[in-house]
């Protein structure tokens, strides 16, 4: 395994597992941006550094009039910083914004002690969440993404050079150089793997579609209540904790609305400000659950002071979707926005909904079968109405409208039965490429 210094990130194990944890976290953040505050933008830095057991013994928000390429920070922000580290006994300190390798390097140096930037605390984040093959695959393809530029600061070792001979390098090599070049090839090798994962999930979407069963994808902001809400509908027991990323693996259930018609309900990871890139594209097959669903549901933390920065972090991403070709540019005509946590602010009726919105609280069920409603109707709204004439002998045709569709009109006589029936467009297309029984015409 190539190193990651997953260790200094966090307490040590005999230490948490005393409730004595001594490690502690130092967060400096640049002013909000995007239309956050920053004290908000703060506390989030500070739940994802308790998500993972740090705790936090000193915060400080700075204002960047200029992004110093040596160290981000100004010297007095700097100097600042490195007394408050010294006199906490700091030992890990995180800056709240993407680092080079040279300004992490350098605030090391100045603190005299771990620094980790944004990418790297939710990299490590997801690192210990991750519980299937899939999503170990993508963050350690992550990992190696956001370490291969930042060889020089982290291993004390490659400064040393090594004499070789065959594939493992010529006379002269660095270690640097040699361990760069290891950590591509393991790059290479998880790329080819995580495509043969997402050839695997294309084939289960595939079976599915021929299971007459919509997909209905839950997104949203991390912590936004989309594991509690999958549990409320389908009575399944995902993971919910009042924790960033509590989710990192998509979950799927079966479930049944109201008119009777059987979905497919995805639970996917919560998006985040500012998700690092080597993320976005590490889970671009996470991401494909979202592309291939029939009706997304936007979960919004309603009660949260953020709520419209957060939407608004959340439509970027589905629109950087759009832009990589991985979603299709119509997909707010299938998208429902629900406002969950509606039980924070005294109930559904004390939330304001517009523009089709519908509050709802997981926690109580108030307002579900509002949403039942709405996601029936959604898909009904997809669906294309025909009409077919089915000989006597085809009996297996018209049970597979049946299965398949909803039959709205019926009429028997001699010649056969007259359907009129509602299909998604893929069911029809496929319908309409069955065989016919013999005799029919």
């Amino acid at each position: 395994m190539l190193p990651w210094d997953r260790g200094a990130s966090r307490a040590p194990e005999h230490d948490r597992a005393n409730g004595e944890a001594r490690l502690v976290a130092d967060l400096a953040r640049a002013r909000g941006d995007g239309g956050r505050a920053a004290e908000a933008r703060m506390a989030e830095a500070v739940g994802l550094a308790a998500s993972i057991g740090l705790i936090v013994v000193h915060t400080a928000i700075l204002p960047l009039r200029i992004r110093r390429p040596s160290t981000l920070l100004g010297e007095g922000q700097v100097a600042a910083i490195g007394r408050a580290v010294a006199e906490q006994n700091v030992t890990v300190a995180i800056v709240d914004a993407a680092l080079s390798p040279v300004q992490q390097r350098n605030l090391e140096r100045a603190w005299s002690c771990k620094v980790i930037d944004r990418t790297g605390l939710i990299l490590d984040i997801f690192g210990e969440r991750a519980a299937t093959r899939e999503g170990t695959l993508q963050v350690e393809l992550a990992h190696l993404e956001y370490q291969r530029s930042r060889l020089v600061r982290s291993w004390t070792h490659l400064e040393r050079q090594r004499g070789g001979f065959g594939f493992l390098g010529g006379p002269g090599e660095t270690q640097i150089e040699a361990d760069r070049r290891l950590i591509g090839e393991r790059i290479v090798r998880l790329k080819k793997e995580l495509e043969q994962v997402r050839r695997t999930r294309g084939l289960h979407r595939s079976a599915r579609k021929r299971v007459p069963f919509p997909v209905v994808a839950l997104v949203g902001y991390t912590n936004a209540g989309k594991s509690t809400l999958f549990n409320a509908l389908t009575g399944a027991e995902v993971t919910t904790r009042d924790q960033l990323f509590a989710t990192l693996d998509p979950t799927m259930r079966g479930l049944v609305l109201p008119s009777g018609r059987k979905i497919i309900l995805s639970d996917t990871v919560g998006f985040i400000s500012e998700l690092p890139h080597e993320l976005v594209a590490a889970f671009r097959a996470t991401l494909e659950e979202v592309a291939e669903a029939d009706v997304i549901l936007h979960v919004r933390d309603a009660a949260h002071p953020e709520t419209a920065a957060q939407r608004a972090d959340v439509l970027a991403v589905l629109e950087d979707m759009v832009a990589d070709d991985t979603l299709d540019p119509a997909w707010p005509e299938r998208t429902i926005e629900v406002l969950n946590k509606a039980d924070l602010l005294g109930g559904v009726a004390q939330v304001p909904a517009r523009n089709g919105s519908i509050a709802v609280s997981a926690i109580t069920g108030e307002g579900l079968d509002v949403l039942g409603a709405a996601i029936d109707a959604r898909i009904a709204a997809g669906m294309e109405l025909a009409d077919y004439a089915i000989a006597p002998q085809d009996g297996a045709r018209l049970a597979w409208l049946y299965q398949h569709g909803e039959v709205i009109d019926r009429a028997d006589d001699e010649a056969g039965v007259h359907v009129k029936v509602r299909l998604l467009p893929a069911d029809r297309a496929r319908f309409e490429q069955r065989p016919l029984a013999t005799g029919e015409g």
